[in-house]
């Protein structure tokens, strides 16, 4: 594989986008800090075919990305390969509005051949490769210029191992039969409403205590409030206001701006300050939240009950067994919240009562939920049997 220096003007990267837009997938990763930015600030992104690899210079002087956005975004012909791709699609939609597609993450093909929950990329390649990569350049400053080679070996690393290792696995899904398992899941992880931001669903995020109407519709105000402050400063959210501050506030409002400098969390200045002044028009301008957007004491199901919490437990064991008799990690087949709705008596919109997902595990969880399964100890080892 030819390995390119560290692209930084426009037209080399365009010459090698043109060049691997005909390959029929890449892989594709990026390096960026986050620590002290509301916004991911890139710091390079890393492409290879199966011919060729090249890190990339996102801070170069005009650079023209847009060869290499349009390749990730608007090609519908080239599979886009990544490795527990959410932050790097994350990016992407911020810089495009769009996400990578047709996409194929192999954090989660791992798990439909068994290799575990969330496996890093270390352990990917040493499983697959044999390869213990070296690690040291895995927490250095992105954003520092210059580079040196070491970064950007470690980074190439990233691409020119994944790019081995895609076929490897995609022809396993398909000894398996199990490449069709992961469809819904790659849709659903390309959907770009995952990485849509709006500032008035900001609240969601915020842990709370009360369910009070006038509380929540203080919370949502005041989220959205510091979502915004957080954009247009560039700071991380935690950096305006704390959340359990946020809640804080909306659960008992500041009578006046200036008793702001009384709240724990807040410095004193913001009771005579602009910011301070912001957030006490966010209060004034908060409405009781309406009752369609009230949240459900129990989301998405009623309440289980003691039994019915038993029945869970039991379903999550049947779990276990499912996705150990076929080598499958069970956060793939099925999470918990439609396994809780299934023992709450729940049946229609549930995932695992669809597709592989039903063939695999949810027959035999309505089977159990039903009678019509049991529990069985067969030489030490525990299995499932028909009742009569």
């Amino acid at each position: 594989m030819q390995i390119h220096p560290l692209i930084t003007d426009s037209k080399t990267l365009a010459d090698f986008c043109a060049r691997i837009a005909k390959s029929p997938y890449i892989a594709i990763d990026t390096e960026f800090m986050r620590e002290n930015s509301y916004w991911p600030d890139l710091c390079l992104v890393q492409v290879a075919d199966p011919n060729e690899a090249a890190a990339i210079d996102p801070k170069a002087p005009g650079l023209d990305l847009s060869p290499l956005l349009d390749l990730m975004v608007d090609n519908e012909e080239v599979l886009k390969v990544f490795h527990a791709g959410g932050q790097d699609l994350e990016i992407i939609y911020n810089l495009t509005g769009k996400t990578p597609h047709p996409l194929f993450d192999t954090q989660i093909a791992a798990m439909a051949l068994g290799l575990g929950e969330q496996i890093g990329y270390g352990n990917l390649v040493d499983a697959w490769l044999g390869v213990q990569l070296d690690k040291g350049a895995r927490f250095t400053d992105w954003a520092r210029r210059p580079l040196d080679k070491r970064q950007i070996d470690y980074a190439i690393g990233d691409v020119t191992y994944l790019i081995q290792i895609f076929p490897m696995m995609l022809e396993e899904l398909r000894k398996t039969g199990r490449g069709g398992w992961l469809d819904q899941e790659m849709e659903r992880v390309c959907d770009p409403e995952n990485y849509r931001n709006v500032p008035e669903e900001a609240w969601q995020r915020v842990r709370i205590a009360s369910r009070k109407a006038d509380v929540l519709g203080r919370l949502k105000a005041l989220a959205a409030w510091r979502e915004l402050e957080a954009q247009d400063k560039n700071l991380p959210r935690g950096r305006i206001v704390k959340d359990e501050t946020l809640a804080d506030i909306a659960s008992h409002p500041p009578r006046s701006q200036d008793d702001l400098g009384k709240v724990r969390g807040l410095s004193a200045t913001w009771k005579s300050n602009d910011i301070g002044g912001r957030l006490m028009a966010a209060l004034a301008a908060a409405q009781p939240l309406p009752r369609d957007e009230m949240p459900d004491r129990e989301p998405r199901r009623p309440g289980l009950g003691k039994d019915g919490a038993l029945v869970a437990d039991l379903l999550k064991l049947l779990l276990k067994i499912r996705s150990r008799d076929i080598n499958v990690a069970s956060r793939l087949i099925a999470r918990s919240d439609d396994i809780d709705a299934l023992a709450a008596g729940v049946r229609d919109g549930l995932p695992i009562l669809d597709g592989w997902r039903y063939e695999q595990f949810g027959r035999d969880a309505v089977d159990l939920v039903e009678g019509r399964l049991a529990f069985a100890v067969d030489k030490g080892r525990l299995k499932m049997t028909r009742t009569e």
